[in-house]
């Protein structure tokens, strides 16, 4: 049977699909590895490649391969990572796993919008904005049918939104970024200290928390107020949310439609989806997948 591997190479696991061109899932796999240990992570990725093959009675036909940090342009490999993941940056796949053709490779947030394209929540959609929300922000847009990547590959990175000229920098520089608004990355101090991440929070208000609703509301405000300002430069059919604290559900869903309808410029009677993500973290791979087969 002809299959195909999409892997998402993870800061601290290794997640990977197998898949017939037309979508069914064979197995799916998710391997931890220590990411102080120098490369068990190319370790983990030749001995599970390794297994499927012979589970699978053969090579695959197609590999597609997802990571953090910029792919480059030609897809050949990763060439862009700050500080984690030593040995990542400029390893040409192909060479790899000794595959008889390439390995396309795409930056996480980029396959995980094509994961979710293909088989999950944007499917049908031709303009449509991904954004995952952990502990940092990911993002990534397919605008009228294509990713968008950029000059360099880095447009759809939404984490580093400005919300304001005057707050602190996140790691890229950005002032007062959609990140430092909602991601868990900055919750202890958001919250003074008071929660390590938004599940903690969630639990609070369940509970009658009213400082760790406002707290909450306040990103989710920023969170509308960052959508805003997509809706008017790409105008999306859709918008995916994904990640940790998206499992929030209506207590971020609810409360985002109200704070987004009315900052919301409507030209027609069309109403911006806010739509969960389906393919949980698996996403990635397929979406590595997707793009080894060129669907």
């Amino acid at each position: 049977m002809s299959y195909t591997i999409g892997i998402d190479l993870g800061g601290s696991c290794v997640k990977a699909v197998v898949v017939t061109p037309d979508g069914e899932t064979l197995s799916s796999h998710n391997l931890p590895f220590d990411a102080e240990a120098q490369m068990e992570w190319a370790d983990r990725l030749r001995k599970l490649v390794q297994s499927i093959e012979e589970k699978q009675g053969g090579r695959p036909e197609n590999m597609g391969f997802s990571a953090p940090g910029l792919a480059a342009a030609d897809g050949s490999c990763i060439t862009h990572m700050p500080v984690r993941l030593e040995g990542l940056v400029g390893l040409n796949w192909k060479e790899f796993f000794n595959f008889h053709k390439g390995i396309p490779v795409l930056n996480d947030g980029h396959a995980a919008l094509l994961g979710e394209a293909w088989l999950g929540a944007a499917r049908g959609f031709q303009t449509v904005i991904l954004l995952t929300l952990g502990t940092g922000v990911g993002g990534a847009a397919l605008v009228e049918g294509k990713l968008l990547r950029g000059r360099t590959g880095k447009a759809g990175h939404f984490a580093h939104t400005s919300l304001g000229p005057d707050g602190p920098p996140d790691d890229c520089g950005c002032p007062s970024s959609l990140e430092l608004a909602i991601g868990n990355c900055s919750l202890p101090e958001r919250s003074g200290g008071r929660f390590t991440h938004t599940g903690e929070m969630m639990e609070a208000i369940e509970s009658g928390d009213a400082e760790a609703e406002k707290i909450w509301l306040k990103s989710v405000k920023d969170l509308a107020t960052a959508i805003c300002s997509f809706s008017n430069i790409l105008d999306p059919e859709a918008v995916i949310l994904g990640g940790g604290i998206a499992k929030a559900g209506d207590r971020l869903f609810l409360p985002l439609r109200d704070y987004l309808d009315p900052l919301l410029w409507k030209t027609d009677d069309y109403e911006i989806k806010l739509l969960p993500a389906q393919l949980g973290d698996l996403a990635g791979a397929y979406g590595g997948a997707a793009n080894a087969l060129d669907i």
